[in-house]
């Protein structure tokens, strides 16, 4: 046996989880190039890339969603084979996922124990979940009653029942995908706590996350993916965020942006006591009035579910108004449809790329000109394909956009690349308005500084911007003017230089300040 080797088997047995040379292929795609990994018990591990770099292919190796082409898995040093998550489970392996597995009719409980075998099957019995359930929330200290319907709870709840979910079935490794994207400072406080404990209960925890901040405030031990690659493995009190962007990235990466004094122009966009009902028939929007100038971006910051999603689609076409008006410029353009909205000036990035903002089996090509093929590139009855080429080619480069071609579907990009389309796409009309909501979630920071210095770019242009965001370093980032929302109102206005992350964290949880 080799020095390495021995490293290698040494290793295993102290890890909790070890994977070793793990290679992930898909069609035109090396996913994971002989991949090393591993957590040990009472270890904390972040493990950081771009879009694509890698890292959910490689958990849902460890979770038995994927199985390998090559590579080992080991479970307390001893070689294991995964075929489903059902597998990993009885092992002791939980996942947490980014977009959260609930069932929202049914009860905290009834999804703790949905596809379990009970102890007294076939007979169910609830009080037992029931207590067991609230005996891990107060050991945690994630409180949440076991009772309680799913779709009654706020983002930050159904967090920690997923959390309860996999404890309760016995998780020892738990993985957590972006855990903190829709959460408020005060709560990404307490899950960090709720972590923490679990470590020091040794349990090994893998963070997956493109919060820099977060990663070296929670970490022990970080790994890099780059290109479906290892690119470096570090302890976490030796590095910096600098570091890790430069590795994910390959290049230094901006953190801050720069932005130039607003030049305001002309009122665009004005909303006037608007009110507006939500899916679940509760009134969403509640008297919000505001305006946005020319070159001026407005960003609105609030917990996700308190009305900033309702806005969004009112003001573009896709959701009616009870009261209230919206008008862009001269027009009134309230409950008209998208397609006349579009045409006042509208730009809208949607919060969901996938569902809203693009069609997932239409080519790149195709994606590109959505909303506008009908009047910019038509011959006629008939497209102007060559006219097509030309704009979409010059949108691939001009907005930096990785595609095999421009007749790739769109299902088949990353986030980023996704979201430089629906960006460059929106952007090449010119807006007057450009509505942009949730801009940057889920992407590397790589992707994440590209959007923000267009947004930027764009306002400098004259653009009024409605910035739509729970990131709060984004807000206070791109933000001329800071509007907070809390139960479908504005509850206060901030500028930039008076706001900070923890006043805004504590208006939009309805605290007064």
């Amino acid at each position: 046996m080799s020095v390495d080797n021995a490293a290698s088997k040494e290793n295993e047995k102290r890890s909790l989880v070890a994977m070793r040379g793990i290679v992930k292929k898909f069609p035109g795609v090396l996913a994971n190039d002989h991949i090393d990994f591993s957590v040990e018990t009472g270890q904390i591990h972040a493990l950081l890339g771009e879009n694509g770099a890698g890292k959910t292919t490689l958990m849902n190796v460890l979770y038995g969603l994927y199985q390998p082409e090559e590579g080992e898995l080991y479970f307390r040093g001893r070689r294991v084979q995964l075929t489903s998550p059902r597998d990993a489970i009885q092992l002791g392996i939980g996942m947490v996922h980014q977009h959260f597995m609930l069932i929202p009719p049914l009860t905290v409980a009834e999804n703790v124990i949905l596809g379990l075998k009970h102890s007294t099957n076939p007979i169910l019995d609830l009080d037992d979940a029931h207590k067991k359930i609230s005996e891990l929330s107060k050991r945690y200290g994630m409180p949440v009653k076991p009772q309680d319907e799913v779709w009654q709870l706020s983002v930050g709840e159904q967090q920690r029942v997923e959390i309860i979910k996999a404890l309760y079935r016995g998780a020892e490794v738990l993985i957590l995908d972006e855990p903190t994207s829709v959460l408020i400072p005060q709560e990404v406080s307490e899950l960090f706590h709720v972590l923490r404990r679990m470590a020091e209960e040794g349990k090994a925890i893998i963070f997956i996350s493109h919060k820099l901040d977060e990663v070296m405030q929670v970490s022990h031990k970080i790994t890099v993916l780059r290109d479906g690659k290892v690119v470096a493995t570090l302890d976490t009190e030796n590095t910096s965020e600098n570091e890790l962007a430069r590795l994910m990235v390959g290049r230094e990466v901006l953190f801050r942006i720069e932005k130039e004094e607003s030049k305001l122009g002309d009122v665009v966009l004005k909303v006037s006591d608007l009110d507006a009902f939500g899916d679940k028939g509760l009134l969403a929007l509640k008297g919000v009035s505001f305006d946005i100038r020319a070159g001026e971006c407005v960003g609105f910051a609030g917990v996700s579910g308190n009305g900033q999603r309702e806005l969004a689609e009112v003001i573009s076409g896709l959701r009616s108004a009870n009261a209230g008006s919206i008008q862009i410029g001269d027009a009134d353009l309230t409950n008209r449809p998208p397609v006349e909205i579009i045409r006042a000036g509208l730009g809208y990035i949607p919060e969901e790329r996938h569902r809203v903002g693009s069609i997932g089996d239409f080519t790149v090509a195709e994606n590109a000109i959505l909303e506008t093929h009908q009047s910019h590139f038509t011959q006629g009855l008939f497209l102007d394909r060559a006219a097509i080429k030309q704009h979409v080619s010059d949108l691939i480069t001009n907005y930096d956009v990785k595609t095999p071609s421009a007749e790739t579907p769109t299902r088949n990009l990353s986030g980023g690349n996704l979201q430089k389309l629906i960006l460059g796409r929106e952007l090449a009309r010119r807006p007057e308005l450009l509505l942009a909501a949730q801009p940057t979630r889920g992407l590397d920071v790589g992707a994440t500084e590209y959007i923000r210095q267009e947004l930027m770019r764009a306002r400098d242009q004259g653009t009024a911007i409605l910035l739509i965001s729970e990131d709060l370093d984004e807000i206070l980032s791109l933000s001329d003017r800071i509007l907070v929302m809390y139960e479908g109102q504005i509850v206060g206005e901030l500028s930039c230089e008076e706001a900070d992350i923890e006043t805004l964290g504590l208006m939009m949880g309805g605290a007064t300040v």
